[in-house]
């Protein structure tokens, strides 16, 4: 956790804390995100931070008590029982944001797509690093500046990309993830989409079009000098996102246990 007036450099932006609230630069996107927030917030649902409005030219949010998932990661993400959480939170997040519309005018950072009915609001950064853990109880996720218009399963099979996690043993190694083979990925995978209510072969599906369209967008963005995917263009994310596409797809079927699940 940050402490109490210290700043905390990500990869994408400087946050600080102050007092019980996150700050952060506001961007256009700012406006669209905070109506997100509230409307989390109406609906009962906790596991996220409230909008708090902006100040200067920051946003502010409430502040999730706990510690995030960074590498090396901690013993409950190496578990059953937090890729089960990560599920329950997913479902839970995507029950609430259903009857969310996005209002008039509202614009989103890196958008790919207009919003149209049947689409729900993705998280769109849903790695372990956002995600926050009080214990073995996952307190939610914070970060929700890539939000914007997609489709759920789509926020699952990023969320199964990075936290199951759905990568060579390679990139899991140099991440200090859990460095596993075919049979233990294929067990969190189950127990991820168990959690959620989906068949893992749909999470892969959507996932092998999210991981082409991701290489697409750092390149495209990137290539006009747009923040932060000219910095993935130029440490090679796009080369990476293909090969973890190309191992996906060899990994395929060890990795489902048996046609059709």
């Amino acid at each position: 956790m940050i402490e109490d007036g210290a700043t905390d450099q990500g990869s994408v932006t400087t946050v600080r804390r102050v007092g019980e609230t996150i700050r952060r630069p506001a961007g256009v996107w700012t406006p669209a995100v905070h109506a997100l927030l509230a409307h989390l917030e109406a609906a009962g649902f906790t596991r996220a931070p409230r909008a708090l409005g902006t100040d200067g030219g920051d946003e502010a949010v409430s502040l999730l008590h706990g510690e995030p998932a960074f590498s090396p990661w901690p013993p409950v993400l190496r578990s059953a029982a937090g890729v089960g959480e990560l599920g329950t939170w997913l479902r839970e997040y995507h029950a609430a944001v259903r009857g969310f519309r996005p209002p008039a005018g509202a614009r989103w950072r890196g958008q790919e797509e207009p919003w149209a009915p049947g689409m729900i609001i993705r998280h769109g950064d849903l790695g372990p690093w956002n995600s926050i853990w009080n214990g073995d109880r996952l307190a939610g996720f914070i970060d929700w500046d890539f939000a914007s218009p997609g489709h759920a399963l789509d926020d699952l099979a990023q969320l199964a990309w990075y936290a199951v996690p759905l990568r060579p043993v390679e990139q899991q190694r140099r991440a200090l993830e859990v460095v596993a083979g075919d049979d233990v990925l294929r067990g969190r995978l189950d127990v991820l989409c168990a959690a959620y209510g989906a068949r893992p072969a749909d999470v892969l599906d959507a996932l092998d079009g999210l991981q082409a369209r991701e290489a697409e967008r750092i390149e495209r963005l990137g290539g006009q000098g747009e923040e932060p995917w000219a910095a993935f263009l130029a440490r090679g994310d796009v080369a990476e996102m293909r090969a973890e596409r190309s191992w996906l797809r060899a990994r395929r079927a060890a990795l489902l246990g048996g046609p059709g699940r």
